[in-house]
This record gives structure tokens, sequence and C-alpha cells, in this order.
């Protein structure tokens, strides 16, 4: 596929027949999944796409007002560092925003329900702590659980979406994203941000990830995604305290898992 990070494409982007057969098949692996719901998929998007959107892709000091993401848990420690956000769609170039709107188009979340078993999925435009992120040399993002309730619509999060942009990536850079358990005391999973993979994951007060091993990357290089959430209106699944705060957690020390 080949595509231009300034232009808009001329169709779809994402291959929706593969995703609802990929999402259908996958839906018992994801609810039965350790230490919570989710999935991996590789190779999520065409290639075209991943390096159009690498190719537009601001740098750190392009000047579109990045989001500056710090954050520094109980024990004082920082616990988000180095990281950039960018959720406002005019400021980035045509094809991500393309991306980004399929991904909140009802075809994908109708898809993603089948996946998930969570009905009425909700997009959100305004894509509150989502869009483009950048990790820096040296930052890194604590194991937390994110906040569960959108405080501008008073909806409840639901599901996570993380796509990664990260070519030619080496173990040594860091920056895997580790899954962990309900109770934060053992690292289960540990996942790397490479190109074109995308994890989906439930939204819950426990469900604890982070990348929380400082970045190792050359000063020329950053650890690339985009993620995307979605809501439902209530939920009556389970009870789960309404937070608009994200929970960060003091980790003990654990052997870890191998890499994915």
């Amino acid at each position: 596929m080949s595509l231009l990070a300034g232009a808009y494409p001329e169709h779809e982007i994402l291959d929706y027949g593969r995703i609802r057969r990929q999402f259908m098949e996958g839906h018992d692996a994801y609810v039965g999944a350790d230490p919570f719901p989710h999935s991996v998929f590789d190779n999520f998007i065409d290639s075209g796409v991943t390096d159009a959107v690498l190719d537009g892709f601001p740098s750190p000091k392009a000047d579109i007002n990045w989001r500056q993401l710090m954050a520094t848990g109980s024990d004082g420690e920082k616990v988000q560092f180095n990281k950039q956000g960018m959720p406002h769609l005019f400021k980035i170039p045509a094809i991500a925003r393309q991306l980004i709107w399929e991904f909140n188009s009802s075809t994908f979340i109708r898809c993603l329900e089948k996946l998930t078993g969570i009905e009425n999925l909700i997009p959100d435009p305004s894509l509150r702590g989502g869009g483009l992120h950048q990790i820096l040399p040296g930052g890194l993002l604590g194991v937390h659980a994110d906040f569960t309730h959108h405080v501008d619509y008073d909806l409840q999060r639901r599901v996570n979406l993380l796509l990664y942009l990260n070519k030619d990536w080496q173990d040594e850079y860091e920056g895997h994203l580790e899954l962990w358990s309900r109770d934060a005391s053992s690292c289960v999973k540990r996942l790397r941000p490479l190109a074109g993979r995308c994890v989906i994951f439930n939204t819950d007060a426990d469900s604890f990830h982070g990348h929380p091993r400082a970045l190792q990357c050359p000063e020329d290089m950053s650890r690339k995604s985009i993620a995307i959430y979605y809501y439902t209106l209530g939920r009556n699944d389970k009870e789960v305290e309404p937070t608009s705060q994200t929970d960060w957690q003091v980790l003990p020390e654990v052997e870890l898992p191998p890499l994915q």
C-alpha cells in the first residue's frame, strides 16, 4: 500500500473483513487471558500504513504543543517521565488522523465488541489521554491502572487499544509493555513494542500495565504509539470505583517473564 503521510488515502486503510474474523475467532482467548482480558495482534495494519504514519510522526521538538506528561508516585519516584502526548487530531498528519478516525468508526467498534464481549462501546472524539504518544530516551511509564471515568462525558472507560510503531526495536532498548497481576504482585507478561503490533485490553481498576524500566534507545529515537480508548454509558458487569485519576503502583522486586 503506497501512502503519503500528509494526504488522505482514497479508501479505508483498515482491513475490516480480516479484523472482524480475527476478533470473532479470538473472543474466547481474549476473555480468558491472564492476568486480565487482552489480545495481541501482530501486523495489525499494513506495513505501508506503518511507514506513512512514521514518515509524518511529529518530532519531539515539532511546534504542535506536545503535552509533556510527567508524574511522581507515592514514594516520590518518577512514574511518568519524558513522555509526550498529542490528542489534537488536526495537529497531526492526515494519514495518522485517518487511522484514528477508522479506529473510532462504528465499523471497527462493532468488530471490537465481538472481541471483548462488551456491547454498546462508545469512542471518545476528544481522545482524552490518548492520540499520539512518544517516550524519549530515559523515559518510562510506571505500572498503573488507568482512570475509569471520563469526567467530561460521564462515561465508563472499558477498553484500551495500543498500536505500536517502532521499527527495528532492539530488546536492549527496554520499553516493553508489562502486564501485571490484579494485585500488582507479579509481572505476568512482557510484550515488545514492535511496529504494527496492536494490544487490546479491558480497562478495570486493577488492569495494571506499563513499561517501568527507563528507555535505553539511541538519542535520535523514541518509543512511538497510538492510544485509543473506548467507553460505555454505565456498566452492569461489576462494580468499579469511578475515578479520573491514574493509580500508580510501587512494585516489588520480581523475576520477569520472557519477552514476547
